[in-house]
């Protein structure tokens, strides 16, 4: 009975993109502005936040048509074995983007609970062991928050997706009220941009930008439990990343009309300092006690959409069967929640949090974001496009161009994590082959 059990449909299009919202504003952008302006050594930094924020659009019309035709759990899982064949080369995509997924997501998860230590620090001077242990009990905070139904995830999210927006909010207003708004972007129509040092410079802070950008997609993974998914899927995208955008330079405009780029290139804490410098330290504690909230709603929304990853691998029997249970009262795929959480757990303890960022980046591109792209060419030419319940405008182009911009980016992560991404690659091909030797299966497949 329990291993028949269906994810229910309960998300509807505010909740899905509240989710998406969420996702999308984690500890990211307040970590990385000061690493942005410091990469681009001067005012175009602002070129980068427009840059992720273009290629997250045009990414989102490839996840669109995926989405609106396979409203599955799973996302790219389901993407990826459709568009290369699911008794073909689909098993071996789909089988390497879950690999990853097991080592990204934790990741994902990880970046932020560091992140979270991180700021928690101008609250209360700590050090690495105690930033540490802080990092460790917010990923088993997190799980013990998603281990509950659907309906009442969808609640936790809104409460969550208000407390991102108030601060998003104040920061905003804050550079309206109190600095010179129009000073940055007078200062970067005046700087001049030199030839390939700037796209070079572009490149390694867009690696930082388009991290702050991720989880656009997240409704996706959540395909299964969305209402109307053929309308709701593209649509809440397309609402996520216009809101987050906007918001995004909003807040990078507002915090270097009131802390030069010069200065703000160097804070560690950029949004507490800028708070303090308005409202003083007590405003500044407050305003440090939002982003933390921010960024523990990001997690959220990163480990639920997450978790729905290996449990869609292992009901299609690509997976360890343990991680296609549902909880039998709740109706969750706790075990793919527990895994995963106990893996972030381990990781927030290893590693430093610029590390985890690019790697992220790196090890995803090849197979989810450019697989997908050249996925959406192969089923449109196998199926044609009358039945799909959405198309994006401008074909081949967005095809294009979002192969050409992710190859970029991936490039701009630098040959280090390039070679770690494609190792990652190379030993789940490994296993896949293994695994589908020992049970007859393509690309071993023997009659008889």
């Amino acid at each position: 009975m329990q291993e028949n059990a269906v994810l229910p449909r309960r998300l509807g299009l505010f909740q899905s993109t509240v989710i998406n919202m969420i996702d999308m504003v984690g500890i990211g952008p307040f970590i990385v502005l000061p690493l942005v302006i410091d990469i681009m050594g001067g005012p175009n930094f602002l070129y980068a936040w427009i840059a992720g924020a273009i290629l997250s659009v045009i990414d989102a019309l490839i996840w669109s048509e995926l989405g609106a035709k396979y409203p599955m759990a799973g996302g790219s899982f389901n993407f990826l074995k459709e568009a290369y064949g699911p008794g073909k080369a689909g098993r071996m995509f789909s089988f390497l983007y879950v690999w990853q997924t097991c080592i990204q997501a934790p990741l994902v998860v990880a970046s932020g609970a560091i992140g979270f230590a991180q700021y928690f620090s101008y609250i209360v001077p700590i050090g690495d062991l105690e930033k540490k242990m802080i990092s460790g009990a917010l990923v088993m905070f997190l799980t013990f928050l998603l281990y509950r139904k659907i309906d009442s995830i969808g609640r936790i999210g809104t409460l969550l997706w208000m407390g991102v927006i108030a601060t998003l909010l104040w920061i905003i207003l804050g550079g309206i009220s109190h600095g010179n708004f129009a000073a940055p972007i007078i200062e970067m129509a005046h700087s001049p941009i030199t030839g390939s040092l700037f796209f070079m410079a572009l490149g390694q802070a867009s690696v930082k930008t388009v991290y702050s950008y991720l989880g656009y997609y997240n409704v996706c993974h959540l395909g299964g439990e969305i209402i109307n998914p053929e309308k709701n899927i593209p649509r809440s995208m397309f609402i996520s990343i216009a809101g987050i955008s906007v918001l995004y330079i909003a807040m990078n405009i507002s915090v270097t009309s009131v802390i030069p780029w010069q200065e703000a290139r160097h804070s560690e804490f950029i949004v507490s300092t800028f708070i303090e410098r308005l409202y003083g330290k007590t405003a500044a504690l407050i305003a440090t006690g939002m982003v933390l909230w921010v960024a523990l709603a990001s997690l959220f929304a990163v480990m639920l959409g997450y978790s729905r990853v290996p449990y869609a691998a292992a009901k299609d029997g690509l997976f360890f069967k343990s991680f296609g249970r549902l909880h039998p009262t709740k109706n969750f795929p706790h075990v793919s929640l527990l895994a995963l959480g106990s893996i972030a757990f381990v990781f927030s303890l290893l590693f430093r949090l610029s590390e985890v960022i690019t790697a992220i980046l790196a090890m995803r591109i090849l197979i989810q974001f450019i697989g997908q792209a050249i996925g959406v060419v192969m089923l449109r030419k196998r199926n044609g496009i009358a039945s799909l319940p959405y198309k994006m405008p401008l074909y081949p182009l967005p095809v294009i161009l979002v192969i050409l911009m992710w190859f970029f980016i991936f490039i701009s992560t630098g040959i280090q994590f390039m070679l770690s991404g494609l190792l990652v690659i190379f030993l789940g091909l490994i296993v896949f082959l293994i695994r589908s030797f020992k049970s007859n299966e393509w690309p071993f497949y023997r009659s008889g």
